[in-house]
């Protein structure tokens, strides 16, 4: 299917160049049609860019919340620290996913709003997720912390400082050294 291709293509270039650097012509070309053929399916670079992008936010969203669904809870450390560990693979593996997280730190100017509103979306998602976790934690008397909210703050606060390592260096070694560290600070301060 040409849409599929040509969406896939877009991914690979938007990933290397940005919006900015991503031309029509090299996508097209990537996915082994004519320029032209590309307004079939979309009405512009633009279009194409925000489709693709809204797809990747449902990609982590449905992601994220299989491991909530499929996990076991019981014990918040083990679980918390393998969803660490998972969201820093999916967007170390998955190229839709470094495009998403790519366009998040750094939108095209004239789009900002939008993606700031999906980036918003994704995150209130996550943080509902972690929130009920917590509640249940708390309710159980297996987190010292009182308040899901600090929790959640500072529980995502690791998440997009693993997030920024990915985006700035991709190390595998200095990804993973920053997790352990901030992980170990904050399982410290929240355990009993």
């Amino acid at each position: 299917m040409k849409k599929e291709e040509i969406k896939k293509a877009a991914i690979k270039f938007f990933l290397q160049n940005g919006f900015e650097g991503a031309s029509l012509s090299e996508i097209a070309e990537e996915a082994g049609i004519k320029k032209a053929s590309i307004y079939s399916h979309f009405k512009g670079k633009d279009d194409l860019f925000l489709e693709v992008l809204k797809e990747a936010k449902a990609e982590e969203i449905e992601r994220k919340q299989q491991f909530f669904e499929k996990e076991d809870s019981s014990n918040p450390e083990v679980f918390l620290y393998h969803y660490l560990l998972y969201v820093k693979g999916m967007f170390q593996k998955n190229e839709m996913l470094k495009f998403w997280l790519r366009m998040g730190f750094f939108p095209p100017m004239h789009l900002y709003d939008v993606i700031q509103t999906e980036v918003t979306e994704a995150e209130n998602f996550q943080e509902h997720l972690i929130g009920q976790k917590c509640g249940m934690w708390i309710e159980k008397g297996q987190l010292s912390i009182k308040d899901e909210n600090t929790f959640n703050s500072a529980f995502t606060g690791i998440i997009i400082a693993i997030m920024v390592e990915i985006v700035y260096f991709n190390s595998g070694k200095r990804v993973d050294d920053k997790l352990e560290a901030l992980w170990e600070v904050f399982w410290k301060g929240v355990s009993r």
